[in-house]
C-alpha cells in the first residue's frame, strides 16, 4: 500500500500517512511486547524491578 501510494503523495496524502503510521504503531507495539516479555521471563532479572 505504501508503495503504491507514492504516486499519490501531493494528490491524497492520507493514502501514504494511514498505513504508515500502521506500520510504526505495529513496530512499537510489538517492541513494547518484546521488552514485556523479556522482564517477565528473564532469568537474569528475577531479583530487579523496573530498572
Amino acid at each position: 500500500m505504501i508503495f503504491e501510494a507514492r504516486s499519490l503523495v501531493f494528490i491524497a496524502p492520507w493514502t501514504l500517512i494511514a498505513p504508515g503510521a500502521v506500520v510504526v504503531l505495529l513496530v512499537v507495539g510489538l517492541n513494547l511486547l518484546g521488552d514485556g516479555l523479556r522482564d517477565t521471563l528473564d532469568p537474569r532479572n528475577r531479583g530487579h524491578r523496573g530498572t
